[in-house]
């Protein structure tokens, strides 16, 4: 078996944690919106793969520009398809590094779903994953493993806990406070 084999296992085994967060995120929430919070789940992985796929894994994986802040824009994914999915003499294809990082920016996505659940409309919720999978992970994504200012600074991110857990941490964090707390959750007695 092949080293892409077991990236691509990786890969799979991370796009299991969107059912895991779905079903933390349904046991936070009272009944009600059981429903609710299931689909915005579902939703980070639908909606992230068409804005991912159509621009933003160029913004991640594309030429480095701007002096690293962001990868140059391309249709190589749609272009160049054929090269893209053919295997290289060395490394991995085109297409694993891809859906190895589509699972990842959808991950990001989902770690803010539960700090705000209860509390978004649904259509209000799918925009918010649109802009995140579309350029919030990417951008900052290609500064550590788009070959981006971090990475050139010989930073290096063991298993995503900054590209990933830190940057969903934090617009989690911002999505709480700006919506405050759940009313009728959390009462004095």
């Amino acid at each position: 078996m092949t080293v892409e084999f077991w990236y691509l296992i990786g890969a799979a085994l991370v796009f299991w944690m969107q059912a895991g967060f779905a079903m933390v995120e349904t046991g936070f929430t009272r009944a009600k919106n059981a429903g609710n919070i299931i689909m915005k789940n579902l939703m980070d992985f639908c909606i992230g793969t068409v804005v991912f796929s159509l621009l933003g894994y160029t913004l991640m994986m594309g030429e480095d520009t701007l002096f690293g802040l962001i990868g140059l824009p391309n249709m190589d994914l749609f272009a160049n398809f054929k090269n893209f999915i053919a295997s290289p003499g060395e490394g991995f294809t085109g297409a694993s590094t891809f859906v190895f990082n589509l699972v990842f920016c959808a991950t990001t996505a989902t770690i803010v779903s539960g700090s705000m659940a209860e509390r978004t409309k649904f259509s209000a919720y799918c925009i918010y994953s649109a802009v995140i999978s579309l350029f919030v992970y990417p951008i900052e994504a290609h500064w550590i493993w788009g070959g981006g200012w971090l990475s050139k600074l010989g930073f290096h991110d063991y298993a995503g806990s900054c590209a990933i857990h830190m940057v969903g941490g934090i617009a989690a964090l911002v999505g709480a406070i700006i919506l405050g707390p759940r009313i009728g959750k959390y009462v004095k007695d």
